[in-house]
């Protein structure tokens, strides 16, 4: 018996490890055949010069984990890069220009950079893929557990952000990891859990921004799990109840506390490194300049920060930013400073929203239903398939035992056995409400940090249903053996069932290889059309440079490109691929033909934001919606495309 555990054992981890490299495998594959993204560009330059000069002048709007991870192969490369530059020296945040310099203007190898840089991030998905397998073979068992491994290592949500300089994949492993640890820790206080629980959630602070928002959802979950344990001493003596309530209390307030310090210590220690030679007064200087137009501007002073009764939201978070700029010219808190500048950036970006082109409309102002929406239509169907059931069965459920009065006890045994599950559904719901109230609908990516966990919760309700079976305990043989037999039917027509969903949905995912940035479903119009509902890093990011040079440089029934212009949206440089082919151009500018250049190319990210309907009080400047090229073609009916997201146009 022990023999065949084992040999199952091995035959488990072999198969997570075929999954990994599979996924790792499809990956690679997609990111040697793209370009920069958008914002690599800024990315790649900023965590090259963390680790290279310590210094953090650049893309303070984001933690330096991952994109210091992805420098680390290029400080072995004798890379150029431009500390001579007045972007670098003089500029506040020139994130963009030195990016440019670095990769294209200062003789490096564009590509090289990139698909180094690159593997950082695909490292991080590796890690993730492992850990949602480790919580899941927790609590299914670790044969069901390779369904939610499976997903998620070929997710193509996850296959196109996994493998980019960007802050995404590191938030959803950072917060899958944080919550994981601190979930172990109130279920068992041990030395172990608490560094943990510690280290992960410094670690998750340090990905991305957005897991600030575990500091709320920890104290929430400690404090359900606080209130779990009070009840269960409820029926001893009166005075013995309160006394284990306020040591309870206490406990799990200290527990928090401990989380926090650990890991902003380990933020803190991050920050000091990466900050030593970032020259105090330019830091200072940036950080004043930055937050100079933040929350009603410089008039309100740090001194004036008082409580009264005056005392609102605006003028908090301004008095939040006095703060900051304080601390940044203090030598012991400007590593702090540094990281409290990138939080309060982000909330200036996301209470502003981002213009962009949703739904046939192109709107700043969001709309709530995005995430939803785009969710149903970037999510391979066989997935959504097994979430809807998912969620019908707990639906389902709910019901059932509403019959049944619901009592505190019946909670309490509910938190007392599924405590994982409940803070897995409890993230999901506060992480959905949160960003469908944000204005920033800038890509489906900004809720990857749930689909670990909705990927685990379905595995799970398709275990339960699995295993339901009929009583086959029965005195008579024949109703016995029709138990058995019936068991036996529902077995093969439920496995046959999953494994027709798992092989449609891993089949999905190779038949749009390599282009998973812009995968859509059927009902999305699939990959060649998904640009029709949403486009930014959606659809196009910029991904598709490369496959442009290629165009140009074996162009269609034996044509020759001497001139394309194009208009570009991307990290990547026309100029840098395209040489003297190139002539950068927007659509104010009108006919390319008129300069005798026949050919044009445009990002469909711009097009959309031209084309696109205005929502309501949204304005744009007339030479800028490609008037003249709709008079001599069908902006949606180009004569060619590099990729999926670079139209091309043969001008008559």
């Amino acid at each position: 018996m022990r023999i065949i555990t084992k040999t199952s054992n091995i035959f488990q981890w072999l198969m997570l490890v075929l999954i990994v490299g599979v996924s790792f495998g499809l990956s690679l594959n997609a990111s040697l055949q793209e370009s920069a993204i958008m914002d690599e560009l800024a990315h790649i330059p900023a965590g090259y010069g963390y680790l290279k000069y310590f210094d953090f002048r650049l893309n303070p709007e984001h933690p330096p984990l991952v994109k210091a991870l992805a420098a680390l192969p290029l400080l072995f490369q004798g890379l150029n890069f431009p500390t001579d530059s007045l972007h670098w020296q003089e500029d506040i945040n020139g994130q963009w220009d030195v990016g440019a310099q670095f990769l294209h203007e200062y003789g490096n190898d564009a590509d090289k950079i990139v698909n180094w840089s690159r593997l950082g991030p695909m490292l991080l998905t590796i890690l993730l893929i492992i850990f949602v397998y480790i919580w899941a073979s927790e609590l299914i068992g670790r044969w069901w557990a390779l369904i939610p491994a499976f997903l998620i290592a070929f997710s193509p949500t996850i296959l196109a952000h996994g493998h980019y300089v960007t802050t995404d994949i590191g938030a959803t492993l950072g917060i899958f990891i944080a919550i994981y640890y601190f979930v172990k820790l109130l279920l068992r206080q041990t030395r172990r859990n608490y560094i943990f629980a510690g280290i992960a959630f410094g670690l998750a602070q340090l990905m991305k921004f957005s897991a600030v928002l575990l500091i709320p959802f920890f104290i929430f979950l400690a404090f359900i799990f606080c209130v779990y344990k009070i009840y269960s001493y409820w029926n001893e003596a009166l005075i013995e109840r309160y006394k284990k309530a306020v040591l309870l209390i206490v406990k799990y307030f200290l527990i928090l506390v401990s989380v926090f310090v650990i890991g902003y210590l380990l933020v803190y220690a991050v920050y000091f490194i990466f900050t030593v030679n970032y020259p105090i007064e330019k830091q200072h200087s940036d950080t004043e300049f930055i937050l100079g137009s933040f929350a009603g501007g410089p008039d309100l002073k740090w001194e004036t920060c008082k409580i009264s009764s005056d005392f609102n939201f605006s003028r908090r978070v301004r008095c939040m930013a006095e703060i900051n700029i304080w601390m940044s010219q203090n030598n012991i808190f400007r590593p702090l400073g540094e990281y409290m500048l990138g939080v309060l950036m982000v909330m200036q970006r996301s209470g502003g929203g981002n213009t962009g082109y949703f739904l046939g409309e192109v709107s700043a102002v969001g709309w709530w239903y995005y995430f939803p929406v785009v969710f149903a239509l970037k999510e391979p169907l066989p997935s959504i398939i097994l979430i809807l059931f998912a969620l019908i069965l707990g639906i389902w459920n709910i019901i059932k035992n509403a019959k049944a009065r619901f009592t505190l006890r019946n909670f309490e045994n509910y938190i007392g056995t599924h405590f994982s599950e409940f803070s897995m559904i409890s993230f999901v719901i506060f992480y959905w409400l949160y960003s469908i109230k944000s204005p920033l609908n800038i890509g489906v990516r900004h809720i990857m940090p749930t689909m670990p966990f909705i990927y685990i919760l379905t595995a799970s309700a398709i275990k339960k249903w699995f295993n339901l079976i009929t009583d086959a305990n029965n005195s008579q043989i024949i109703r016995k053996i029709m138990a058995i037999a019936s068991n036996l039917t529902k077995i093969v027509i439920k496995g046959s069932l999953i494994f027709v969903l798992i092989s449609w949905y891993f089949f999905e995912i190779i038949f749009a290889t390599p282009y998973y940035l812009s995968y859509f479903n059927k009902l999305g119009g699939g990959v060649s059309n998904g640009y029709k509902y949403v486009t930014d890093s959606n659809y196009d990011w910029g991904q598709d440079m490369k496959r442009l040079k290629n165009f140009v440089e074996n162009p269609p029934n034996g044509e020759k490109i001497n001139k394309i212009a194009v208009d570009y949206f991307g990290g990547a440089s026309p100029k840098y691929y395209l040489g003297n082919k190139a002539e950068n151009w927007w659509s104010a500018r009108g006919n390319p033909s008129q300069e005798n250049i026949e050919w044009l190319a445009i990002s469909i990210n711009t097009l959309q934001g031209a084309l696109g309907k205005l929502y309501p009080g949204q304005e744009r400047n007339a030479k800028d919606e490609y008037q003249w090229l709709r008079e001599i073609k069908d902006p949606y009916k180009p004569d060619f495309k590099a990729g999926t997201s670079i139209f091309i146009y043969k001008l008559p």
